[in-house]
């Protein structure tokens, strides 16, 4: 019996596998919080003036996905 024992991605890693999915053209902002160890993040797309921003994360890896499931709908 065969087992996977794949390391997680490292939170550059994630980053970069986020952003090859945003498209070029959108908006990407993520933010550290001030006086605290948390990130936040929004993307959008051009022709929109903002997104949603994505909750407070330890990881900014896990605050740009966040932002990017909170506005990929508008690919749609």
């Amino acid at each position: 019996m065969s087992h996977n024992y794949a390391k997680p991605l490292t939170s550059g890693q994630k980053i970069e596998r986020l952003l090859t999915r945003i498209p070029p053209s959108w908006h990407v902002r993520m933010e550290r919080e001030t006086g605290s160890a948390t990130w936040r993040a929004v993307v959008h797309a051009p022709e929109t003036s903002e997104g949603a921003w994505s909750d407070a994360h330890m990881d900014p890896a896990d605050a740009l996905e966040d932002a990017w499931r909170r506005n990929r709908t508008l690919l749609a």
